[in-house]
């Protein structure tokens, strides 16, 4: 019984059971604490995982393959790295999976030089190894290396799967990898993947956006057997970031059609895609359509997008008056939208607003202190101007430098 719910899910009755069991005076053996370990990390319950390892150590079942795996995962899924590391250590044998899960606790966590350090010790690897590493090192910005080992997964005669594609296909796309980023697609196309694996499908759609191959995205798109709403996100912010508005709007009204129900993340691109082509009476109707017929509460992104919006069109008070109605705080993109739109059309005031507003979000950020001293400038207002930069040697705020660059 605490096995079978271990294995359903988060889930407090493996614990009420374990107390259950022992309250009849029925002591558990080797067979229960390793699913009991499991439940505790499934639940992220660290006082009662303590208190199973103290029973663990008291009937001595410690040594046993099974629980020293579940206290490893048990100290790495509840953030004590140190504990899972120690308990690492003292195993005698430590088989593969053991070693990836603490080397994906070190990359979560973000020690990735841990995790990197482990993984190369590793004598023996699998898919999920090169898979877990791959993705830690992408996720920690460092997307070159990830790109390096992907490659020496290659030259180790490991056949990338499902995970490793979805998580190399965006670094390819970010880093602008096309010959790398074509041959995955090859290869997906040529394994099934492509077909099998609808986030497979998606990674390719977004890579060949990022890359501006909309002749690409929009073929594997079309041969997609089965599509997602990430499918069609994907499709409409792909090309609200190539400047596609228009078509990306037209994108949206096929989802609909084909009875796809659009989420939050489908408005964001959108919206953007209305903000590119500047079809602002669109956008205020999907904003509108968002809230009353899809029941969506709009996040900051949202509002984001709208302020955009309205503010390029130049319905600046329109823009104040949706900041100010927002039911939570203005974050510093939407101020600096509104800034952006002010500046465009000529709302000095207005613009002094929103400078104040950043100066406040980003106190040290010294291009904001800059803007606000050319605004009072542009309005003559001298006076301010040297309160402006009174102000910023009062907060110590340096002026970033400029630069230039010939290649």
């Amino acid at each position: 019984m605490i096995k079978g719910y271990s294995l359903s899910g988060p889930s407090q009755e493996p614990l009420q059971l374990f107390y259950l069991m022992k309250s009849r005076g029925i002591w558990p053996d080797q067979f229960t604490f390793a699913p009991l370990l499991k439940s505790c990390t499934n639940i992220s319950d660290l006082n009662f995982g303590r208190q199973v390892h103290a029973d663990v150590l008291t009937v001595g079942f410690v040594s046993h393959s099974s629980i020293q795996i579940g206290l490893v995962e048990l100290y790495t899924g509840c953030d004590t790295m140190d504990d899972a590391k120690r308990m690492f250590d003292e195993m005698p044998h430590r088989d593969v999976v053991v070693w990836n899960i603490i080397i994906r606790g070190f990359c979560k966590r973000g020690n990735v030089e841990m995790g990197f350090h482990l993984f190369q010790q590793m004598s023996e690897r699998t898919n999920v190894s090169w898979n877990t590493m791959i993705a830690g090192l992408a996720k920690s910005g460092r997307e070159k290396e990830a790109l390096e080992l992907f490659r020496e997964m290659l030259d180790e005669q490991f056949e990338p799967d499902d995970a490793t594609l979805v998580t190399v296909l965006p670094v390819c796309g970010h880093l602008g990898a096309v010959e790398l980023g074509s041959w995955i697609r090859s290869y997906a196309d040529s394994r099934g993947l492509l077909r099998k694996f609808v986030q497979v499908a998606n990674s390719v759609l977004d890579f060949y956006y990022k890359c501006g191959d909309l002749e690409m995205a929009s073929r594997v798109f079309d041969e997609m057997p089965k599509k997602s709403v990430v499918s069609w996100n994907t499709m409409i912010s792909g090309l609200a970031y190539n400047g596609q508005g228009e078509l990306g709007v037209k994108m949206f009204e096929d989802m609909r059609r084909q009875g796809v129900d659009p989420n939050d993340a489908t408005f964001v691109g959108t919206l953007s895609c209305c903000t590119h082509a500047g079809l602002t009476q669109k956008g205020k109707e999907l904003f509108d359509l968002m809230i009353t017929k899809h029941k969506i509460k709009p996040r900051l992104q949202h509002y984001g997008c709208m302020v955009d919006l309205l503010g390029r069109g130049g319905c600046i008070r329109e823009a104040q008056e949706l900041i100010n109605k927002m039911p939570m705080r203005p974050n510093a993109a939407i101020w600096g939208a509104l800034l952006s739109a002010c500046r465009i059309h000529g709302e000095a005031e207005l613009a002094e607003c929103a400078v104040k507003e950043l100066i406040r979000l980003e106190p040290q950020n010294s291009g904001n202190y800059v803007l606000l001293s050319n605004i009072y400038a542009e309005l003559g207002k001298w006076h301010d101007v040297e309160k402006a930069r009174a102000l910023m040697k009062e907060k110590c705020v340096l002026k970033v430098p400029g630069e230039s660059a010939i290649r």
